[in-house]
């Protein structure tokens, strides 16, 4: 029973990743061009997200300023949140809806773009980055569930909605890293080119 359960999550997760590549990609392709021509015209990404999704944020940065797969020059790219004085100061002082949204002005330039991951479209701390980057003439790319709400009326034309359409969080966040790969791998793409084949052994 439990094995069969096991095996169940796994075809779910296929499943959808599979529904994902026909509906999510067109939506994913206009964010690697958004973060492309942030990143060549000098700019970088300031990424957010709560709970599980902060860690996807995280590793998200990580690949931008390191590598993903392949070496390449440090892109400018900052998780918010991650400095813990700065964080629980601001939930000490200010409430929620601030606590991203003063580290995207203070940090955010105009055409910078501004990354939000969340399971929870209408989370305050989200919701008040987002407004800070319309001030600051950012771009945003928004990475939801199955009903962005508040957040998706609030994106604008040159803004991009990346919406799963699934009612279990886990499998959402499973669909967030690989747009957030994706992402990683289409700006390595445009940067680089094509990796080469792998040699084939005689």
């Amino acid at each position: 029973m439990l094995l069969q359960r096991i095996q169940q999550h796994f075809i779910d997760s296929a499943d959808l990743k599979y529904q994902c590549a026909q509906t999510v990609a067109p939506s994913v392709e206009a964010a690697v061009a958004a973060v492309l021509a942030s990143l060549t015209s000098g700019g970088r990404i300031l990424a957010c997200g709560n709970g599980a999704s902060a860690g996807l944020v995280q590793s998200f940065a990580a690949s931008f300023v390191g590598r993903f797969e392949r070496d390449r020059p440090e892109l400018a790219a900052f998780a918010l949140g991650t400095n813990a004085a700065v964080l629980t100061g601001l939930y000490n002082h200010f409430e929620a809806r601030a606590v991203f949204a003063r580290q995207v002005r203070a940090l955010g330039l105009p055409g910078d773009v501004l990354l939000v991951v969340t399971t929870q479209a209408q989370s305050p701390e989200i919701l008040g980055a987002v407004e800070a980057a319309h001030e600051r003439e950012m771009t945003v790319i928004a990475l939801t569930g199955t009903r962005p709400g508040e957040l998706g009326q609030m994106l604008k034309d040159t803004d991009v909605l990346v919406s799963v359409a699934s009612e279990r969080q886990p499998r959402v966040q499973e669909i967030h890293q690989m747009v957030l790969h994706c992402i990683c791998d289409g700006v390595d793409a445009q940067l680089l080119g094509d990796p080469p084949e792998p040699e084939k052994e005689p």
